[in-house]
Formats: structure tokens, sequence, C-alpha cells
């Protein structure tokens, strides 16, 4: 099925997974989805690597986490992450590098405070490969964050030709 993108969320600097000024980062972009599920799109790099050719469960069980917290935001507004206190994963297939592959993540339930989430990692011919649950605490950024959300030299979305209008999940 196909899903219109909605929004593109915003990147910071240096984080591990979505930084766009730290060289060892995903650069995961991300982007909420008509049914309000998150999706993020990463092509993982050599240095994403645990066994050759295959990206680190440490690594996959990152960018799960962050794509599960940040599915918050179309229900609480950009100012608000999730900060997580339980993850767990479950690994069924591994994962290559230097593909693009999608990361959905998804609210199961919230109370403003709490939230609950999953999320998985799709193979290119549409198998899942890595599933996660996770708890979630919502708190500002202003909470958790070293950083000013105004300031768009560490917080920004940056707009491409190629971002996509529809995502296909199946």
């Amino acid at each position: 099925m196909e899903l219109k993108v909605l929004n593109k969320q915003n990147n910071s600097r240096m984080c591990l997974v979505c930084g766009f000024k730290n060289d060892l980062s995903l650069k995961a972009e991300f982007f909420e989805l008509e049914d309000k599920s998150l999706c993020a799109l990463v092509t993982f790099k050599d240095y994403h690597q645990g066994y050759p050719g295959r990206v680190h469960g440490g690594i996959l069980a990152a960018i799960l986490d962050e794509t599960i917290g940040r599915a918050m935001m179309p229900y609480t507004g950009e100012d608000k992450w999730g900060v997580t206190t339980t993850l767990t994963t479950k690994y069924k297939k591994p994962v290559p590098i230097n593909e693009e592959i999608r990361i959905i993540g998804k609210i199961t339930y919230g109370n403003g405070r709490m939230y609950e989430g999953e999320g998985y990692i799709l193979l290119n011919d549409d198998t899942i490969a890595v599933t996660a649950k996770g708890n979630y605490i919502c708190m500002s950024l202003e909470q958790i964050a070293e950083m000013d959300p105004n300031n768009e030299e560490d917080w920004y979305v940056e707009k491409k030709e190629t971002d996509p209008q529809t995502i296909a999940i199946p």
C-alpha cells in the first residue's frame, strides 16, 4: 500500500542516527505518513556493519528506537520527544549495507506522559528483518537536549527534491 507523506521531521547536527554533521551518522530521514506511522529511510554504510556485509544489531536497535520514539510527534507536536524506558528487539534476518532500507514506527498506546510503540525494519523485498517494541516518556526538547530547537544550525528540516511523496508499506 502506498501511503502519503505528510511531513518530514527535523534532524539534529551530531546525532548518531540523524546527525547531518556527524560523519559516522546513519543520516536517517524521517517521514510522517497519513496513517500516523513514521518511516525512516536509511542507507547503512560499511562502517555500520557487524559481520561483513551486514548491519550491526546495535545499530539496528538504535534506528528502531529513534523511529518509534519519533512516532509520537504526530500526536504530541515537534517539540515533544519520546525518551526510552524499555526497548525489546527481535532479529529475524540480516540487514544488508549499501541499500536504502525502510524502518517503520507507530504508537500503539499513549496517555500524554507515557507512550508505547512498535516498529520494524523492512528489506527491499518487503520481508521484515527486525521488530521492536518500546516504552517512552514524553518530554520536551528543552528537558532532554543541550541545544536550542530554534537554532537552525543544530536542528532543521533539509527538504530535498528527491524526498518521497509516498512510501510503500506492505
